[in-house]
């Protein structure tokens, strides 16, 4: 079988899967988000911490709630990272450094899981498990629950409420995200993913010397780092390593599970709002952002420009000879078009184009599917953009899903909108002027310009990735991809929320014969022209100056 129908085969069998799961799993989030039943356990957590299952909160509360807690965690997990040599299973590991220990602890709080250390060697596994593996699953959480309000906001009629974040967090986390983690652990573990408290063995090799090979809790941090979309790898290679990703069924697995919630949530938001129409007009705009990404990026990667890369079939360098070219691209589009940030290749060794192509995926804002919750949440206030256009239009007041989009909708729309492009260019170049953060770059020119560019515009969508050629351990780029995750992470929520408030409190209008319809395939078009031209043209010149300038050279 050729490498090009086997990736072909991959990629159609993991459209059947997620189309499978599109339903059921949909189905389930909407059920588990608006039932009033609490399981005892529940309960019981709620009367610890003092919470009142039943009471709803108005916008500001809840993202009080969301911010307080997420402001908990990065002290908890500094604290926990600080202090790990005191703790069990150190494993002797050395201390990290305040700056970077800052920059994890904030990195794995907003769902971004940036890494400027080698998981093996710069963490125990207590801290692998008690600390990272637990913000996982509640940084996962999190998103659900705020796209959760935001559809709550459409739902609800002359209130202020949209739901209760405690209730929604702890929800999330125990009936969905930690059931299917235990399953899909047990698979991976079946498939040779590492599951032990081992610390480092040596071993002889074949030629006659010795190498350190690292165990540790794998299996149970890489099933919740695919399917919360968080990407940090137990070790430094990530999923190109084979103690996680160790055969062609587990990294086709890894690719499912890191997009089957994302896709899944337009089910859950179209039962939410009474209309499954309105689902799959959104999960069809996904769908064909991440089917053209893979396919290009995919195209770009088999491209037999030079000796070395007409022998090898394609741009074989940085890419694992066990996954090759096809499943490479699939992997990387599907990583940058969510927020998950986990690599089986080294996208610094991709193509200009196929490089560009990942870069341009996180600009997108990661909506095709995006991240868990993130994605959907991002992609609706781009539909609200969408509506808003549509009106200017014909000269009539826009209206989605029955509630009218007027100027105070559309400033949190804009503002949220806005929010990233401030921060990637602010942050590349403010990098670039300094000489010794461009000391940082391991090549000149614009390639050297796409690894700044790839960093900030990593850190600042909550993606994690990174180009890998650029040294990023320093207190500078540490405090600033810190400061960049906590704005791209935390001011989008503020806007979203105050935009769920917004439309909870309106009286909603009837349907009428100059509503625009928006589960139809010209909204679906209309929503897609909004996603280019008013997101992806923002970063333009940017892309001009690194991808693009070294692609035409």
């Amino acid at each position: 079988m050729s490498s090009t129908l086997a990736g072909w085969l991959q990629a159609l069998a993991l459209v059947g899967a997620l189309a499978l799961c599109y339903r059921s799993l949909g189905d389930y989030i909407a059920k588990l988000l608006t039932t009033a039943k609490h399981l005892r356990i529940e309960r019981g957590l709620y009367k610890v911490v003092g919470v009142d299952g039943d009471a709803d909160q108005r916008w500001p509360v809840y993202l009080r709630s969301v911010l307080a807690f997420s402001a908990l965690s990065i002290v908890f997990l500094y604290g926990l990272i600080r202090l790990q040599t005191h703790l069990l299973l150190s494993l002797g590991v050395p201390e990290m450094e305040a700056h970077q220990a800052w920059n994890t602890a904030v990195s794995f709080t907003t769902n971004t899981n940036w890494q400027s250390y080698s998981g093996e060697s710069a963490m125990g596994h207590l801290v692998q498990m008690a600390g990272l593996a637990v913000q996982n699953f509640v940084s996962a959480a999190v998103g659900i629950a705020i796209v959760a309000a935001l559809i709550r906001g459409f739902t609800r009629n002359r209130t202020d409420r949209v739901g209760n974040f405690w209730v929604d967090l702890t929800r999330i986390v125990l009936r969905l995200l930690l059931p299917l983690s235990i399953v899909f652990a047990l698979v991976l573990v079946a498939n040779g993913v590492v599951q032990n408290f081992h610390g480092f063995h040596d071993v002889a090799t074949l030629g006659g010397g010795t190498q350190s090979i690292p165990g540790g809790p794998v299996a149970s941090q890489e099933v919740i780092k695919e399917l919360g979309t968080n990407g940090g790898g137990f070790f430094n290679a990530n999923s190109a390593h084979p103690f996680e990703n160790p055969n062609g069924f587990t990294n086709w697995l890894e690719i499912f599970l890191l997009l089957v919630i994302s896709f899944s949530l337009p089910r859950t938001f179209g039962r939410m709002v009474g209309d499954h129409r309105q689902g799959y007009a959104i999960v069809a705009v996904m769908a064909l952002f991440w089917v053209a990404s893979a396919a290009l990026i995919t195209f770009a990667e088999s491209q037999h420009a030079g000796t070395a890369m007409q022998a090898a079939g394609g741009a074989m360098e940085g890419k694992e000879q066990r996954f090759g070219i096809a499943a490479s691209s699939l992997f990387a589009a599907s990583t940058t078009l969510t927020s998950t940030g986990a690599v089986n290749s080294f996208h610094d060794s991709f193509t200009p184009f196929g490089g560009g192509l990942t870069v341009f995926n996180m600009m997108l804002g990661e909506i095709a599917p995006g991240g868990t919750g993130s994605g959907l949440y991002g992609m609706l206030v781009l539909a609200i953009v969408a509506v808003f256009v549509a009106g200017l239009m014909v000269g009539r007041t826009p209206e989605y899903l029955g509630k009218k989009l007027g100027g105070r909708e559309m400033k949190f729309a804009s503002l949220y909108i806005l929010t990233t492009p401030a921060i990637v260019p602010i942050g590349t170049g403010v990098a670039m002027a300094l000489p010794g953060e461009r000391a940082g770059m391991l090549n000149s020119g614009p390639h050297g310009f796409s690894e700044v560019l790839y960093a900030f515009t990593s850190a600042a969508n909550n993606n994690g990735s990174a180009f890998a050629g650029i040294t990023v351990n320093t207190a500078w780029y540490d405090t600033a991809l810190g400061l960049a995750m906590a704005f791209g992470r935390f001011l989008p929520m503020v806007f979203v929320l105050a935009l769920a408030g917004s439309l909870a409190q309106q009286q909603p209008v009837p349907a009428s014969a100059g509503t625009l319809p928006t589960h139809k395939p010209l909204f679906v078009g209309l929503l897609s022209g909004v996603v280019l031209i008013v997101v992806g043209l923002t970063y333009f010149p940017a892309l001009a100056l690194g991808p693009i300038a070294e692609g035409l050279h």
